[in-house]
């Protein structure tokens, strides 16, 4: 059968879109090249900064990415700024200036290596490991192949101790955005930053729990995944510096055109990419796996559980609405009965309390931090409101149900 026959059986709205697709691909290249030439003639294609992503690695090698970006970054979250500070913050991320075809030499050890950032300005570099690591976090260094805008990476190493590893969605599992609304999701994440963002109650502890491990085991490292772009990596690091969340390698996802980009990459499917990438190349270690129930988080972790079977130690989807049985529940407990064969242990949680015992039951944390995790989620239930319902009232919407069963925004 011939590429015309092949053609033939695909329906007429999967080839049309597939054209329109194509066509806004090239126009999007086309009009970056257009800005790169306007850029270049007017001096601003200068790198100013490199924004060097929190990395991962083991004593085989390790993995860095980052942005060379044509401007400086803007001053930390301030806790008094207005929304109007806030909007501008957001407009600034998102109108980054990147710089592609920057050559950039990434060290670690005694080891270096040169890439060349891409046409958006993102480099990735592999660089073998050194040995086997001692501690946790390390730094490798970038910079320009001149050697100027050195800037030190911090780089998780994975422990020959480690056990477990753990891989936890950010949206609704560790930061209440409110994703079920579109209107409180969008005034939280354009009107706020990571100073009046607040965690769900009880996540700092938990995390430092999984990350401790049980005696003679761990310290384990923890990972981030998210569909919110690039461009709020720096208030997402921001807000888990000021929570106490445990830090860890954030990935997300860039919002261009590109094949497996934004356009290309349907839904959340990208989480599931990198899962199933950091599960093979660390095949000592068993995995947790956190989400929630807003997103497609159990559909995918169901999935991880159906390739990879015992590898996954559990699978924790939080419930968005507690206090009521949704079709959020229903979609969740259809992927719990899916799995149901594998014997992988997945709970749809009320909180983070709920998720740390059924963890200390599977020998996954310590049992004497249960009683750590309650005492965080009451006393982050006590913080102050931070607006969600206040936003969720001033847009005409209901108020979103924390996730955690306390008010919006009070975790």
């Amino acid at each position: 059968m011939g590429e015309s026959d092949d053609n033939a059986q695909v329906p007429w709205r999967q080839r049309t879109g597939q054209y329109v697709r194509d066509r806004i691909i090239v126009a999007d290249d086309a009009l970056d090249a257009a800005r790169r030439r306007l850029k270049a003639r007017l001096g601003f294609d200068r790198p100013l900064h490199i924004a060097a992503y929190r990395g991962y690695g083991d004593g085989t090698a390790i993995e860095l990415m980052g942005r060379v970006l044509a401007e400086r970054p803007g001053n930390g979250p301030l806790e008094g700024a207005g929304w109007w500070d806030n909007l501008l913050d957001t407009w600034r991320r998102f109108e980054s200036d990147e710089v592609p075809g920057a050559p950039v030499r990434a060290r670690f050890g005694r080891h270096e290596v040169e890439v060349t950032s891409d046409h958006e300005g993102y480099y990735a570099a592999t660089v073998p490991g050194s040995g086997p690591p001692t501690t946790l976090w390390e730094d490798a260094t970038v910079m320009l192949a001149d050697g100027t805008l050195t800037t030190p990476q911090p780089v998780l190493r994975i422990l020959p101790e480690a056990r477990i590893g753990i891989i936890s969605d950010i949206d609704d599992t560790i930061l209440h955005s409110g994703i079920t609304n579109w209107k409180v999701a969008a005034q939280l994440t354009f009107l706020h930053n990571a100073r009046t963002r607040k965690p769900l109650a009880g996540v700092a502890a938990l995390y430092h729990a999984l990350q401790r491990g049980v005696a003679g085991a761990g310290p384990n490292p923890l990972f981030y995944v998210s569909s919110s772009p690039w461009n709020l990596y720096d208030l997402l690091e921001d807000f888990m510096d000021l929570n106490g969340i445990p830090p860890g390698p954030i990935f997300l996802r860039d919002l261009g055109t590109d094949t497996g980009k934004f356009i290309r990459t349907p839904g959340h499917g990208h989480k599931l990419e990198r899962a199933r990438a950091l599960i093979t190349r660390f095949p000592h270690l068993r995995w947790v796996l956190l989400g929630d129930s807003g997103q497609a988080d159990a559909e995918l972790y169901a999935e991880a559980a159906l390739e990879f079977g015992d590898r996954i130690a559990a699978i924790y989807i939080r419930d968005v609405d507690p206090e009521t049985d949704s079709s959020f529940d229903t979609a969740v407990d259809g992927h719990l009965q899916r799995i149901a064969g594998t014997r992988v242990p997945m709970l749809r949680a009320a909180d983070s309390t709920a998720i740390a015992k059924h963890a200390a039951d599977l020998g996954l944390l310590a049992r004497d931090a249960i009683a750590a995790v309650e005492h965080d989620v009451e006393r982050d239930r006590q913080r102050p409101e931070q607006g969600a319902a206040a936003l969720a009232a001033a847009v005409g919407a209901p108020p979103a149900q924390h996730p955690d069963g306390a008010p919006p925004g009070a975790g």
